[in-house]
């Protein structure tokens, strides 16, 4: 047991100098993680079987960590896949992911925005590798994915990919594209954000962020009227170290604002064990800074895993959210047009 715990704590060292989440760095956390090691991760009492809403214009299904299901009329994109039970070996899923991958659809586009263990999961994209079209990720990241028979394209940022209509562009966000840390010196452009458009609608996915004005107030200025904006608000403890790398509550809430998005969407939070935060601690943070704000439930989205909302209606702008294969509709947005 004792060289378990050696392997551990050595792992989890590494991980939490050259990556993202699950990050333990005291002994109290290390003991957390083995506990979790030894839990099955809890299930969802029933799962969206059929994600296409043929009513929709924007949908967004949240199947945990940073993988989202993004519905823009026709065309479904998929975030940062990662449906295997554990990442990095250690590191276990505190929930089911929020869809079985055998029920994806076919996917126009894959999107990954860095090449850490939790955001690139080569064993995720083999389960359902032919129901995908094209891959995109950062510069640079391409050498860290086998060969498959799909499409895979880099985008520089600011460079755009573009296919019947739909568009993707790299945007600056503020982080590390590294995967192993050996790998540090050469990695310096595998990471980046997303903007998406189709139809008039846009889309903001923030992958994994810290926080810099600069690069927000940039991407909003050149994307005018963002729809929506996917952000991490996790992890948030140590500050002292995350603020660099990953955004709080607070942060995602300014990040959304700079962008003008109209909605905010918080993402990679209560998946996997994240740094020393504790379980519901990031949703109970951002609930307080949005009373604070006096920011209310249409404008930032809260969902749980599993849960699919439709932002925007074909005919009709209305919300309804999906749990568990039920629609249950919600008030009109007709009063909702201000951005955060």
């Amino acid at each position: 047991m004792k060289s378990i715990i050696t392997v551990i704590f050595i792992f989890h060292f590494s991980f939490f100098i050259h990556s993202c989440t699950a990050i333990k760095s005291t002994a109290n956390a290390v003991g957390g993680s083995i506990s979790s090691l030894f839990k099955s991760p809890r299930k969802l009492p029933e799962r969206i079987t059929d994600p296409y809403r043929s009513d929709a214009r924007l949908s967004v299904l949240w199947v945990g960590h940073a993988t989202t299901l993004i519905q823009i009329d026709d065309k479904m994109i998929l975030t940062d896949p990662v449906f295997t039970t554990t990442v990095g070996q250690f590191s276990k899923r505190l929930v089911e992911p929020g869809i079985d991958p055998k029920n994806l659809p076919d996917l126009d586009v894959v999107l990954v925005s860095h090449m850490h263990i939790d955001h690139l999961s080569p064993a995720s994209l083999d389960m359902f590798e032919k129901k995908i079209k094209t891959l995109l990720l950062p510069q640079g990241g391409l050498v860290y994915i086998p060969n498959y028979d799909f499409d895979i394209n880099e985008l520089q940022t600011w460079q755009s990919w573009e296919k019947d209509g739909l568009k993707i562009t790299a945007v600056p966000v503020s982080h590390n594209g590294w995967r192993y840390g050996l790998d540090e010196a050469w990695m310096e452009t595998s990471y980046t954000g997303y903007i998406i458009e189709y139809n008039q609608i846009k889309v903001y996915f923030g992958g994994d962020t810290g926080y810099d004005s600069t690069y927000f107030h940039e991407t909003g200025r050149r994307f005018p009227g963002i729809d929506l904006a996917l952000l991490p608000i996790a992890p948030i403890h140590p500050r002292e170290y995350s603020w660099k790398r990953h955004t709080d509550p607070k942060a995602a809430i300014q990040i959304s604002q700079e962008l003008g998005a109209e909605r905010l969407m918080p993402i990679h939070y209560d998946t996997f064990p994240e740094s020393l935060d504790t379980l519901g601690e990031a949703t109970a943070t951002l609930r307080a800074e949005m009373e604070k704000q006096n920011l209310t439930s249409d404008q930032v989205v809260i969902l749980d895993i599993g849960e699919q909302k439709v932002f925007i209606y074909r005919k009709e702008e209305k919300t309804s959210l999906r749990i568990n294969n039920r629609i249950i509709p919600e008030r009109s947005l007709a009063s909702t047009n201000n951005r955060l």
